[in-house]
């Protein structure tokens, strides 16, 4: 399979809007979300941010946002944003691989090659309850370090205080 990874353009915004719904989707197991009376999940509102838009939160003026589409053979396979969060800190905002793509090593490609990309201090969090993405995240950035990065459970501001598990390393 062709593995691309490319920074996102305007003309994608629609393809993530799309995706968005899967990603949340996989996510309302682990939040415990019911459908909408719609039956169809909106997208993140917030994504907007990622592309200099107007959304429902706004940023503090220094964070920039980073939107990645992940393809395979040229189709849409999942996505990354990436938000810069200070001179050379970062943020793991959303990370998506679709469900027929995953444990092909198409993750762990797409993350190892952002953490190289934006060399310095890395946040990823995950909600207490998606064990999955925890054993992923801890065995993509433990393989990454060597083992070396924190592991914790935190309340985050920007997140309305809800609690996450985070973890933080050096790229």
């Amino acid at each position: 399979m062709n593995f691309e990874l490319a920074a996102a353009t305007d003309a994608d915004y629609a393809i993530f809007t799309n995706l968005a719904r899967f990603y949340i989707y996989d996510m309302a197991e682990h939040a415990g979300w019911h459908f909408p009376p719609d039956g169809l999940f909106d997208s993140e509102d917030h994504f907007a941010n990622y592309w200099n838009r107007p959304g429902p939160r706004a940023w503090p003026p220094e964070w920039r946002g980073f939107p990645f589409l992940i393809r395979l053979d040229g189709h849409p396979a999942g996505f990354a944003l990436v938000k810069r969060i200070g001179e050379t800190s970062f943020d793991m905002g959303e990370f998506f691989v679709g469900r027929q793509h995953r444990r092909h090593g198409i993750g762990q490609r797409a993350a190892t090659t952002l953490f190289d990309k934006f060399q310095g201090n890395w946040e990823v969090r995950e909600m207490p309850s998606n064990l999955p993405a925890q054993a992923f995240w801890r065995r993509i950035i433990g393989d990454y370090t060597g083992g070396v990065f924190t592991d914790s459970r935190e309340r985050f501001a920007a997140h309305d205080n809800r609690e996450f598990v985070v973890q933080r390393f050096h790229s």
